[in-house]
């Protein structure tokens, strides 16, 4: 059994192999979010475990029509380009075509079209869900589209058959709000090797010579709170800021209004170019203020940097006294990251009790609470 989960219980039965259908997600290989690499490093490792594993793929984002990727199968389908619509009508259309596939059981990444989940359950397919964060209170939903997302939030307990929660604080909060037990399952680390330098050399950096902030340019994660607070520090370090947002042309243009030519700002970087940022930056940033557990925060952890949080209970569930954290205006992270930039001893320090939690989080362990949790409902 996993580290993480002791409500995932062994059947105790001669397992065959599943068809497992992942949804919600924009698709693999990962080149967006925290969902899109949860349905990667998910799927690689069902696949190599003997089950067949499809995962639906929104057309926009999809870059080759490739009918496998590391042995999964990938169901490429079309969206409606608008921000409120997008996610939701790519995830219903994903829900009416797995009931006309093989699937045992659906894995469904998100609570956008939970309302809708119950329909593959007429089919005999066994539904999880995996709600993430508070998804309702992201600052760029409208009131009519964050009134939608909570119902959705609701309905997840009553139209699945099991609901996941990557968070303690998610977890608690189902369970006080819905009287709904759900099942903790985290995120887990990526730590490939670091073996090039090609991405630091393209971009004229060089290791422990910059801070490093990755996350979606929207305005719940707060890149444009970021470039403002590294503008008040003194420094020669950069700010490498990674990350882009469609549907957000206002808020990311104002975020590249910089004149500070020590802040870059490269776009996304995903593959072996992400993991050299990450491995060799001086201090990393996790702004979120919503959204559970974020993958590129659990990462961080896994290369052992020094990380500057924003005070919130899920940054502390990961974090505990390894963190450095700030209360969420730009003045007192500007503090925060003076105090360590001034001190490489401390930064050394911090990174040595960040390593120490590494171990907590693993792929092969979330994989293996996943696969009991699908052979505990088939």
């Amino acid at each position: 059994m996993g580290l993480f989960n002791k409500e995932v219980k062994e059947t105790g039965f001669k397992r065959s192999p599943l068809n497992i259908s992942i949804l919600g997600s924009r698709g693999v290989p990962g080149n967006y979010g925290g969902f899109e690499t949860c349905a990667e490093e998910l799927g690689v490792r069902l696949v190599q475990r003997g089950h067949n594993v499809a995962v639906y793929c929104c057309a926009p984002y999809s870059q080759n029509d490739d009918p496998y990727y590391n042995g999964i199968k990938r169901i490429t389908l079309p969206t409606i380009r608008a921000k409120a619509l997008e996610k939701l009508f790519f995830a219903v259309l994903s829900i009416i075509h797995v009931c006309f596939t093989k699937t045992d059981v659906i894995l469904m990444l998100g609570v956008s079209a939970s309302v809708f989940s119950f329909i593959p359950r007429i089919f005999g397919i066994k539904v999880i869900i995996n709600v993430d964060g508070l998804e309702w209170r992201r600052k760029k939903w409208g009131k009519i589209a964050s009134l939608y997302l909570r119902f959705s939030e609701r309905s997840a307990c009553y139209t699945t058959n099991l609901v996941v929660t990557d968070a303690l604080c998610v977890k608690d909060y189902y369970l006080k709000a819905y009287g709904q037990i759900t099942v903790f399952i985290p995120y887990g680390i990526r730590t490939a090797h670091v073996s090039s330098d090609q991405t630091l050399k393209k971009l004229g950096l060089k290791p422990g010579e910059y801070i490093l902030y990755v996350s979606r340019f929207e305005p719940e994660n707060n890149p444009l709170l970021v470039r403002r607070a590294f503008e008040r520090v003194k420094t020669d370090k950069r700010l490498v800021m990674l990350g882009s947002a469609p549907f957000a042309d206002e808020y990311v243009k104002q975020i590249h209004q910089c004149t500070d030519e020590r802040v870059m700002l490269p776009g996304a970087i995903y593959g072996s170019g992400y993991v050299e940022l990450q491995a060799n930056a001086y201090a990393y940033i996790q702004a979120t203020e919503v959204g559970g557990i974020h993958p590129a925060l659990v990462e961080a952890v896994g290369y052992g940097n020094c990380i500057i949080a924003n005070d919130v209970p899920e940054h502390r569930e990961v974090l505990g006294d390894a963190g450095i954290y700030y209360n969420g205006t730009d003045e007192e992270l500007a503090d925060k990251l003076q105090y360590v930039l001034d001190r490489p001893g401390f930064v050394k320090e911090r990174r040595s009790l960040t390593k120490n939690l590494a171990g907590l989080y693993s792929w092969d362990n979330v994989c293996h609470d996943y696969e009991s949790l699908f052979y505990s409902l088939i």
